[in-house]
This record gives structure tokens, sequence and C-alpha cells, in this order.
């Protein structure tokens, strides 16, 4: 597979990105080199290799959760930058359009 300035600008697309040309042409050299170390891998006969799920053969120890009250809402609130009466206030992160 050969990754050209098309590819390239494809992707930027998709990724909402915009370069110039040198930069354009250094994604282009970086994703060959890329690309050509995937293919490189490929040449390697894996068919007696064990697919690989977990690093280690630890298991996670899990624990029951158990309701606690650590902090009062009033506690929460007395720390809160922007509170309302009940809530501490957030700024707007999402804008509707």
């Amino acid at each position: 597979m050969k990754i050209d300035s098309k590819t390239v600008d494809k992707l930027a697309d998709l990724a909402k990105l915009e370069f110039d040309e040198a930069s354009r042409n250094e994604i282009v050299n970086d994703l060959n080199r890329i690309v050509g170390f995937i293919e490189k891998l490929n040449e390697l006969d894996t068919s007696s290799v064990e697919p690989l799920v977990y690093l280690s053969d630890a298991t996670n120890v899990m624990r029951n959760d158990e309701v606690k009250q650590v902090i009062t809402q009033a506690e929460a609130l007395k720390n809160a930058p922007r509170r309302d009466s009940d809530y501490i206030k957030a700024p707007k992160v999402i804008d509707k359009k």
C-alpha cells in the first residue's frame, strides 16, 4: 500500500486537520514508513503463536462496593467556585447550534 498526498488530504479532512505543503510531505513519508513496517511484520509466520489477550496471567481482585457518605453536599458546595442552591455550576462546554 502506497500513501500519497491525496490519501493524506482525505485523512486530514476526516480528522479536521490543516497543514502546509512541507508538513504534508513529512506526513506522507512518515505514513509510508509505518505502512512499510507493518508490511514487514506481515512477512512473519505467526501461525503457531497464541493470540495475546492480556499482558499478564494475574487476575483482577474485585471487591464489593460499599456505599459511604464521605462528604456531605454542604461540604462539597462550600469549596465549589460557582454554585447554585444545591448544585455545582460548571462552564458550558457543548455549544448547541
